[in-house]
């Protein structure tokens, strides 16, 4: 399925490539930056059904944008950007369905099981996404974090990916390495995903073309879904029309099935 997103950097709704954001929230290269409020593309989203959303806050200056759009849909947006043992269960609050965290669950580049462990005890592993987002190295797939600037100890693979279902609804894994560039989806890594993943994982990252949003739901047997950031006519693209991704949305074929 197409799951739509809400990019923000300095309060405003914007596409990005990927691996350029350094931590004050800059970004070498900035591809899109809307005219629209966040609130404007959550009642798009809501309107048309678009479970499964995300809002992510790129650095520092987004909380306001963040809450215009939670606030818009309650419980119909995911929030990442931030998240940590301490802010989690506000921005639940604030109107977001689950949360999603990355950076605060590693230290040093390795992961940090206690807080891992304490994060699910507050909000509980069903309003939890983990961000397992990737860059390549020697063949494989590591997480980054820090801005996707930092690679940490933690390989993306089956058994990885199986133990931390263990502590989350879902995963959400951008192929930095792609992000952006709209030259097309990292297909070794979704054919993976879909290998691997026992709970529904949400790609980000190349995508291009309504045939990747096919592609994707083919390979991914209906749980992996695609974020199309970029491409879309809703963010300054030409080659994906976001009617036709609500189209698809309610097309049978998008039904999801079990592992």
């Amino acid at each position: 399925m197409f799951r739509p997103c809400i990019d923000l950097r300095n309060g405003k709704v914007v596409q990005i490539v990927g691996g350029t954001l350094d931590d004050a929230g800059t970004s070498t290269l900035t591809r899109f930056q809307s005219e629209h409020p966040p609130s404007w593309y959550a009642e798009l989203y809501r309107k048309d059904g678009l479970t499964g959303g995300h809002v992510i806050a790129l650095g520092p200056g987004n909380e306001a944008a963040a809450r215009d759009a939670l606030g818009t849909w309650p419980g119909g947006l995911q929030y990442g950007g931030g998240v940590n043992l301490d802010n989690a269960s506000t921005w639940l609050e604030a109107g977001a369905s689950q949360v999603i965290v990355t950076s605060w669950v590693f230290r040093d580049g390795l992961l940090d099981r206690q807080r891992l462990a304490d994060l699910v005890q507050r909000v509980g592993k069903d309003r939890l996404v983990l961000d397992l987002s990737c860059r390549k190295r020697d063949g494989r797939y590591w997480v980054v974090t820090d801005r996707w600037q930092r690679f940490t100890s933690l390989e993306v693979d089956e058994a990885v990916c199986h133990d931390l279902a263990q502590s989350c609804s879902e995963f959400l894994i951008h192929a930095v390495d792609v992000e952006g560039l709209c030259r097309g989806i990292d297909l070794g890594l979704v054919e993976s995903l879909a290998r691997w993943c026992p709970i529904p994982a949400t790609y980000a990252g190349g995508a291009r073309s309504i045939d990747d949003l096919k592609t994707v739901e083919r390979v991914g047997g209906g749980r992996i879904h695609l974020t199309i950031g970029s491409a879309l006519d809703l963010f300054g693209g030409s080659d994906v029309r976001y009617t036709d991704c609500v189209e698809f949305n309610r097309s049978p074929v998008s039904t999801p099935t079990s592992p």
